[in-house]
């Protein structure tokens, strides 16, 4: 297995979330060396994607990107499936959208290095910046606003220039002048200042890792026990959906809405009662009018789809789920299960490392 292969299909378990490890409260800040090293990890891995004939990152962020037991960064698979069946992505935060998908509702190549511009701003500032506003702060070479204060002595001012030039490059308006990947590759090595460094070092961890400490529902989902995934997840309902789900007006409960409401409340009840079928049949009469987005309904609707033999539709919802929601770890959990259903081991352990880390935070924030 070559080196960028390794980088994106890794079958080892992964540590950290990168946006928590870039500026947290409660860990070091990560070095400016270390997060050069991941800028050029996460490129080398997209230009071996494009090779591979899968140009198309959906939702490129930086929770798409995590640490191996070594300090490596990884770029995580889930970004390379489609998240619906007509091929357009769906990211739900326009403000770090490519200016194109608000034209065309699709990707393309281009889109990509759009989004890999806008995580060179969250590794330079240590905060998710809207690429608007970073624009204007270059144009005003107002960097020092622009630029982590955790950094300070950490880099030079060309090697920190010239950062900001490259992704300045990725956010241009039009996606003809943007660079392609093999460029950003030839552009981000010279500025690897600390090469011979080990990730683990400039990380500050533990080369043996850590245990991973699994709740009832990790476990369940490592034994593939769809009843108690079943049972954990109607006894939730719909709590996590506070703040993600779409809230309605008073002016737009019309009949349609109503209607649609009326299919969730059945589908609701088919899948308390476990008739899969049935509960499939109505969120997805849900889904489709659109009025409303919930992730607990697509979860739902996944795991009724595993009920049902079908892994793929399930693990599609899955990943849909979290696309809504980024940092609900259940919608990591059911691409967990779904990947081990469908026999894709590797990378089912991937997705179940993200949910225990997403879980665990959302524990320790409450």
């Amino acid at each position: 297995m070559n080196f960028l292969q390794k980088i994106t299909y890794s079958s080892i378990m992964f540590g950290r979330l990168i946006c928590e490890s870039v500026n947290s409260g409660d860990t070091q800040p990560m070095k400016w060396a270390m997060r050069l090293r991941v800028a050029l990890y996460v490129a080398q891995a997209l230009e071996y994607c494009t090779g591979k004939g899968r140009a198309l990152y959906h939702d490129l962020n930086a929770y798409r990107i995590l640490f191996d037991e070594d300090g490596d960064p990884r770029l995580s698979c889930f970004g390379l499936m489609k998240n619906s069946r007509d091929g357009k992505s769906y990211s739900t935060n326009l403000a770090f959208t490519p200016p194109e998908y608000l034209r065309t509702g699709r990707i393309t190549p281009e889109s990509v290095i759009f989004s890999f511009g806008t995580l060179l701003l969250d590794l330079l500032s240590g905060k998710h910046i809207p690429p608007s506003h970073a624009l204007d702060l270059i144009k005003d070479r107002n960097l020092e606003m622009l630029t982590d204060s955790c950094l300070e002595g950490q880099f030079s001012t060309d090697d920190g220039t010239e950062l900001v030039r490259i992704a300045s490059r990725c956010l241009q308006y039009e996606p003809r002048e943007r660079p392609n990947l093999k460029s950003l590759v030839a552009a981000l090595y010279p500025l690897q200042k600390e090469a011979e460094v080990p990730s683990h070092v400039l990380m500050g961890i533990s080369r043996d890792g850590e245990t991973m400490s699994l709740s009832p529902l990790g476990e369940a989902c490592l034994k593939t026990d769809l009843t108690a995934i079943h049972e954990i997840l109607d006894t939730l309902g719909y709590k996590d959906d506070e703040g993600a789900a779409t809230e309605l007006s008073f002016q737009m409960w019309t009949d349609q809405v109503l209607e649609t409401l009326n299919s969730k409340k059945k589908g609701d009840a088919a899948f308390k009662n476990k008739d899969f079928r049935a509960a499939i049949e109505c969120y997805t009469k849900f889904i489709d009018v659109g009025t409303m987005v919930s992730p607990t309904v697509y979860a739902h609707r996944s795991l009724s789809y595993l009920m049902s033999d079908m892994p793929q539709e399930a693990l599609n919802d899955a990943v849909q789920a979290q696309v809504i929601s980024p940092v609900w770890h259940i919608a990591s959990y059911l691409q967990a299960a779904s990947l081990f259903t469908l026999g894709r081991e590797n990378e089912a352990l991937v997705a179940l490392r993200e949910a225990a880390i997403l879980e665990e935070e959302k524990n320790a924030a409450s």
